[in-house]
């Protein structure tokens, strides 16, 4: 119940723009400078903040138009910002802050077929890379306009947030946007509703499979502040942290990988407490990383 109040009230911060009710525009003033963590689209009327996909994707669009100088800031101000997430909370974020992992909590407690959704060889493993590699770097970097500008090919035709929170909330603020409604719309409609349906039945399908931040937070996981660490001695071997993990994750062996979504359920739920949460001090941190 903890993590459900923590995940509504970040949910409300990412979107604490109530000015759209008298606008009816989306919020572009001096907070739109800074990403929140979670995946939470720019274009949402609510939207108070950027989205960390979106600046990232911006960069690689515009790498070809920029200025020397505006390049090298926008580098750093991208890799301070992904660092100190990652390094602070890693995928803590994708379990407790981000308003689409929420949405997907909430998505499966509808009362329907559940069942753990594993394709062949368990290639799913690699969509994620996938969807980050091409969608959100090779092809804004590669593909541009006469301008030499790129698409943000993520945004525009995946990401089911924007689909959600952009796409079906403007059209209800603005009903002249359904004469623009076009084949883009349809796409990531279809998209947006398979996922929806994937939530249903697969818990947080989504952040498993395909989330680009999620796999950028979770690459961060091992030398992250906030780890789960394992007592062997404590286990009784009842395997009750791996049936209620929404990652369906190998426990103790992937208990701090890149899947794991930090929801500390493995913790809350092992009768043994043989799950703990620490915070890892930053000169211990490296201290470890050297040993290894």
């Amino acid at each position: 119940m903890k993590r459900r109040w923590f995940q509504f009230f970040s949910t409300l911060l990412h979107n604490s723009y109530s000015g759209f009710l008298i606008t009816h525009n989306i919020y572009t003033g001096f907070l739109k400078n800074f990403c929140a963590p979670g995946l939470n689209c720019y274009s949402c009327p609510a939207s108070s903040f950027a989205c960390p996909l979106g600046i990232l994707q911006n960069f690689f669009a515009s790498i070809r138009v920029l200025s020397g100088q505006v390049l090298v800031s926008s580098f750093f101000y991208i890799l301070s910002f992904f660092l100190l997430f990652s390094l602070f909370l890693g995928r803590f974020i994708c379990g407790w802050l981000c308003p689409f992992g929420f949405f997907q909590d909430l998505i499966y407690k509808i009362p329907f077929l559940k069942k753990q959704i594993n394709l062949p060889f368990q290639i799913q493993r690699y969509f994620k890379f996938f969807f980050l590699f091409f969608f959100v770097i090779i092809l804004p970097l590669s593909v541009v306009n006469e301008l030499g500008y790129g698409i943000l090919w993520f945004c525009k035709y995946i990401c089911p947030a924007g689909t959600l929170e952009a796409g079906y909330f403007n059209l209800i603020l603005q009903h002249s946007l359904f004469s623009l409604i076009g084949f883009t719309f349809y796409l990531k409609s279809f998209i947006f509703f398979l996922f929806f349906f994937l939530c249903l039945m697969d818990l947080r399908f989504f952040c498993k499979n395909i989330c680009p931040l999620g796999l950028i937070y979770g690459s961060f996981n091992n030398i992250s502040f906030f780890r789960l660490s394992f007592n062997p001695n404590n286990c009784n071997l009842c395997k009750m942290c791996e049936k209620v993990c929404p990652s369906n994750l190998s426990i103790p062996e992937e208990l701090n990988s890149i899947n794991c979504i930090r929801c500390l359920n493995c913790l809350k739920i092992c009768p043994t407490k043989a799950i703990k949460l620490e915070i890892q001090k930053p000169y211990e941190l490296f201290s470890d990383q050297l040993k290894k």
